[in-house]
């Protein structure tokens, strides 16, 4: 499988073989269970529906409810789709741990960023802002955006301020420093988009080989 549901739980330090400090990101890799399997001839392609976090069953559609139960399976918060490997036989009902991970050497990590509500385009784009001299009005001001006669409008794209953060990141290439298969823990290095608790989606790297040689 290539990936699986997990939560950021936070960042740690630890002590490799040599006597290193690494810095680290300790992500709950699952466990998550397999809803649905998608299949090339009904669906056009491979790949496993999992599901991640226990809900009640108040807060789910009747939609939500009738296919979770059509899968035999708790009701869950979260459901994501993930790649399945060459030749591996999976089933609805089937849990998935953070086991996948024990040979993988890097992880890309996705979810949302951190919220920072409505900024400035001096916070939200870096730019230099006006004079701050005395008497100056425009010190943090975006300054001049229109045009003049032609054509006589703000042209589409133009860096405004406007609400930053809470945007879907994937920070690709986190190399894998420990996997817990026992607590379902994952210890990455780097940093994983996101504030403490919120939702990623951990799979294998896709730019490098993700397994270890």
């Amino acid at each position: 499988m290539d990936g699986l549901i997990g939560k950021k739980l936070g960042q740690t330090q630890i002590y490799d073989d040599k006597g290193r400090r690494v810095c680290v990101t300790v992500l709950e890799a699952g466990p998550c269970v397999v809803t649905q399997c998608k299949t090339a001839d009904k669906d056009g392609y491979v790949a496993a529906q999992i599901g991640f976090g226990d809900q009640k069953e108040s807060r789910l559609s009747k939609a939500e409810l009738g296919h979770l139960r059509k899968a035999t399976t708790a009701t869950k918060r979260v459901l994501r789709e993930v790649a399945l490997d060459a030749g591996e036989d999976v089933k609805a009902g089937d849990t998935v741990t953070a086991a996948i991970f024990e040979k993988v050497t890097h992880v890309d990590v996705s979810g949302f960023s951190k919220g920072q509500g409505f900024q400035g385009v001096m916070r939200r784009h870096d730019m230099a802002g006006g004079p701050a001299s005395h008497g100056s009005t425009s010190k943090r001001r975006i300054g001049a955006i229109g045009m003049r006669t032609w054509p006589s409008r703000v042209l589409k794209g133009h860096r405004m301020p406007g609400h930053m953060g809470n945007v879907h990141v994937t920070t690709q290439n986190l190399a894998v420093v420990r996997v817990d298969v026992e607590k379902n823990l994952l210890l990455v290095n780097g940093a994983v988009p996101g504030p403490i608790g919120s939702t990623v989606l951990i799979c294998k790297a896709l730019k490098k080989s993700g397994k270890a040689t």
